[in-house]
């Protein structure tokens, strides 16, 4: 993947990848399977796999193209998956890959190395959707390498999202939503052996139902987490409660835009900004910290936006902040009405990871659109602005300014100590920061 401006290395050790998890278990019982992940380690292009399998997100796209190649030359069959295969595999060079894998690896995988045992593979594998959670397979937890990760203790409790916001992959007709067997998911808490968790789903408070019955389940297991929601999981106070009382420490929302044009135009409907304060007094009364997530560059915005949006978080003492410019992956609704628009500038799909403006913007250029994006973090992780958002809960202030100050603001040096003592040891560190809360 490529980092944005305000990435450090960390953020590509930060968690393995669930998806290529998922898959050695799938095949591992019958066949001999090594897994690279290319943002920690030189690929070894000096072995000869019959079979090599492709991860591809949108912007390493070109990549995914380039290591093909290289093992296609050895003789090796060359299967793309991922989320953006799945999205928009009709935008797939054809000569690119041998296999294009569509939908969920449970429903691919078997019948690809069976096709290949029988020599008779196909060019493309759809996986119909998956009709019941006790499908979808475990992760192969063992098979880590952990000190290459800050965080190894991900779970997913679901695959997909209820919404359709025209931004995101969940709009796109293949993706679904589900949510997996109760007990499978407690067999995999176990499996991370760690009491610190990041539940790492699209919308973990999805289904209310099934997430107030699985915090009922993990209550005696005494767990610090992490996830992310959509807003609306505020107005639930039982299910803000269960949150809390089974360890919740922080909630990943999705606020987008503090404008109400904004937010309407690309039809996420379970946001009303007006009533985003009222959500946020009561996650934080629970001693809860949220990690809000912006998206810029809507078509409601205007340069404006920046500033008033920076003025928001700090009133609001808004714990951490991603942001993003606003980016129309191929496969999506606001892609699709973008190209219909002629808004799309440039079909460089390394550019495409939330940190280029890769469109023409409505309500301001494009360089003000880059420059703001730039502007809004600089002025959030300053320490002036560290200090001010401070929690008022003094409990979880050691948990504020450990990301705020290591992770943020002196990322740098954080990533050198990474490298000299290792990511698994620092996130070990950082746990026990969180666990003293």
């Amino acid at each position: 993947m490529h980092r944005r401006p305000m990435d450090t290395d960390i953020k590509l050790h930060m968690a393995p990848p669930l998806g290529l998890l998922t898959i050695v278990n799938l095949v591992r019982k019958e066949h001999r399977v090594q897994l690279e992940n290319e943002n920690i380690q030189q690929i070894h292009y000096d072995d000869a796999p019959d079979i090599v399998g492709i991860s591809v997100t949108v912007d390493t796209l070109p990549r995914a193209i380039e290591i093909a190649r290289r093992f296609r030359e050895k003789g090796s069959i060359v299967v793309a998956g991922g989320i953006h295969v799945t999205t928009a595999f009709d935008t797939i060079p054809a000569d690119a890959f041998d296999v294009l894998c569509i939908g969920a690896a449970e429903g691919t995988w078997p019948e690809i190395i069976k096709d290949f045992l029988d020599n008779n593979l196909k060019r493309v594998y759809r996986c119909p959707k998956l009709q019941d959670g006790n499908l979808v397979v475990s992760p192969a937890y063992d098979f880590l390498k952990k000190g290459e990760y800050l965080y190894c203790h991900v779970v997913h409790t679901s695959r997909g999202c209820p919404f359709r916001c025209d931004f995101c992959y969940n709009s796109a007709k293949a993706h679904q939503y589900l949510n997996r067997n109760i007990q499978d998911v407690l067999a995999d808490i176990k499996a991370v052996r760690s009491r610190h968790i990041m539940f790492i789903d699209d919308n973990f408070a999805g289904n209310p139902v099934w997430t107030k019955q699985f915090l009922k389940e993990i209550m005696p297991l005494r767990l610090k987490w992490r996830a992310a929601v959509s807003i609306n999981a505020a107005f639930d106070d039982e299910l803000l409660d269960l949150m809390k009382n089974s360890g919740c420490q922080s909630l990943f929302i999705g606020f987008e835009s503090i404008n109400p044009d904004s937010v309407s135009g690309v039809h996420k409907v379970q946001n009303h900004t007006q009533e985003y304060e009222k959500a946020i007094r009561a996650i934080h009364e629970r001693g809860i910290m949220i990690n809000a997530s912006f998206v810029f560059g809507l078509d409601g915005d205007t340069p404006e936006v920046f500033k008033s949006t920076l003025d928001w978080i700090v009133k609001n003492k808004i714990e951490t902040v991603t942001s993003h410019i606003l980016t129309p992956y191929p496969g999506t609704a606001l892609y699709d009405r973008m190209k219909s628009e002629g808004r799309i500038l440039t079909d460089d799909l390394t550019l495409y990871n939330t940190a280029h403006v890769v469109y023409q913007p409505r309500g301001m250029t494009r360089q003000e659109l880059y420059q703001g994006y730039h502007w809004i973090y600089k002025e959030i992780y300053s320490l002036k602005n560290i200090w001010k958002r401070r929690p008022e809960s003094k409990g979880i202030r050691a948990a504020y300014f450990t990301f705020n100050l290591l992770y943020r603001k002196y990322g740098k040096f954080t990533d050198m100590l990474c490298h000299l003592i290792s990511y698994e040891k620092i996130g070990a560190i950082a746990e026990r920061i969180a666990k003293s809360v």
